[in-house]
């Protein structure tokens, strides 16, 4: 029997290349080698909601849910690579070290982010992707993905050195060329969706893209294709490869 998702949330971090006409980059986290799910593996800031971001969601909130995962994805990010983006005001460094050392101690988000007076902006995330796989071979998740835009000037990561224990900025492009290579490990979902970040100019290409396709949850099926096992997703989210041979795919 397949066990009910944990629900989760994470966050794609775009910010402009490094000089006009070069391709944007994304901001890709190591988790440790040692932890039971995808350990070693490169993937995008993010983690489980967990009950106190719900805490945060307004009365008024449309989507309750969607709006405890945003929250949760501006969390993680800010606890795994002290990075804030949906907060308001737009906290300066020693405001942001104070916040992530009042949350490494325990205090509540919601409580640390009324102690420094700051409050979530919901609307500097845009819904990208759901994901939702059934292989489970630790424990299977229900992944909101978002899209933030993040100033180059304020996007220099600092680790946590436990979950993550390592950050890059890197193009979509080079990230898939290093998995080809065998240089990190990345998994199917991160894969597809490092595939579609890759056809993106620049951050405006991107949103537009993320606001021109369906957000349906994403549950990867077996099929053939061309005479071959492969694993599958659906071709009307935005995806421009949608099957790998099952051979070669890559699932935690």
């Amino acid at each position: 029997m397949t066990p009910d998702p944990i629900p989760a949330a994470t966050l794609i971090l775009m910010r402009e290349g490094p000089a006009p006409d070069t391709l944007p980059e994304i901001l890709m986290v190591e988790r440790g080698a040692t932890l039971a799910f995808l350990g070693g593996a490169m993937v995008f800031p993010g983690g489980r909601v967990d009950p106190g971001d719900h805490l945060l969601v307004p009365d008024e909130a449309r989507d309750r849910d969607d709006w405890a995962a945003r929250v949760a994805a501006i969390r993680e990010t800010i606890e795994e690579v002290g990075l804030a983006v949906g907060i308001a005001p737009s906290p300066n460094p020693v405001a942001l070290a104070s916040l992530r050392t009042a949350m490494t101690a325990g205090q509540a988000f919601a409580q640390a982010l009324a102690d420094h007076g700051l409050a979530i902006a919901p609307d500097d995330l845009i819904p990208y992707a759901r994901w939702c796989p059934e292989h489970v071979p630790v424990r299977r998740f229900d992944a909101r993905f978002y899209l933030a835009r993040m100033p180059r000037n304020a996007s220099t990561p600092t680790i946590d050195g436990a979950e993550t224990v390592g950050a890059i900025w890197t193009t979509a492009r080079d990230a898939l060329a290093q998995a080809d290579s065998g240089a990190i490990h990345i998994i199917f979902p991160t894969r597809r969706t490092l595939e579609r970040l890759a056809l993106y100019r620049d951050f405006v290409s991107a949103a537009a893209d993320a606001r021109a396709w369906p957000i349906r949850r994403i549950i990867p099926f077996q099929a053939e294709r061309n005479g071959v096992a492969s694993i599958c997703i659906p071709d009307d989210l935005g995806y421009p490869i949608t099957a790998e041979p099952v051979a070669c795919a890559k699932r935690g």
